[in-house]
């Protein structure tokens, strides 16, 4: 975990976790496979940093899956250059399998098909891991981005970007109330397939 955060995802290497073990690789296949082994076990510590307690009997569905993947989403802040290894394979783990036990079992108590929780679930996963890639290295773009971008739009022109000038000062979006945004808009949309079935 400790080369993803300091070196990024493609540093850990066979050669690179031997390295900074003082060790060789020799001894590191005798625990390990391959690379893949090793990626498996850094997605699921991630998974085992994500709170996934039983709900409280009064939670709503739609709060249980906000606090949920707002949750995972706050770990991949944390440890943003894991995010693309969590792209290599479908995490399996038994951290990760609780993370999805958790969400899948609070979609189907409240009376979600089985097909339709696991889409639901696969959305929101899929949802927060797309955000967390665009943490990068940088995370949230910085004030002076920012800046020159709300500059950039102020120079196009009311005549020409009339719409846009209107929405001049809230773009653009900071990516947490962007996040925050869409979570909601899924998770009310899910309320939809819920309520036909």
């Amino acid at each position: 975990m400790r080369i993803v955060d300091e070196e990024g995802a493609e540093a850990l290497s066979m050669r690179t976790l031997a390295k900074r073990l003082g060790s060789g690789t020799a001894t590191l296949y005798r625990h390990f496979d391959n690379r893949s082994e090793v990626v498996a076990q850094v997605t699921d510590r991630l998974f085992g940093m994500i709170e996934v307690g039983p709900p409280p009997a009064a939670t709503d569905w739609r709060e249980a899956c906000r606090t949920m993947m707002e949750s995972v989403f706050a770990v991949l802040r944390r440890h943003r250059n894991v995010a693309p290894l969590l792209i290599e394979e479908t995490p399996s783990g038994p951290n990760a399998m609780a993370v999805r036990e958790r969400c899948v079992a609070v979609l189907l108590d409240s009376g979600f098909p089985p097909k339709v929780a696991a889409q639901a679930y696969a959305t929101l996963a899929r949802y927060v891991l797309g955000f967390a890639m665009q943490l990068g290295d940088r995370g949230t773009a910085d004030r002076s981005d920012e800046e020159r971008a709300r500059a950039a739009i102020r120079l196009a022109g009311p005549s020409q970007y009339p719409a846009t000038m209107r929405v001049a000062d809230f773009i653009p979006v900071p990516l947490e109330e962007e996040f925050s945004f869409g979570l909601a808009l899924i998770i009310d949309g899910l309320s939809r397939f819920r309520e036909e079935t």
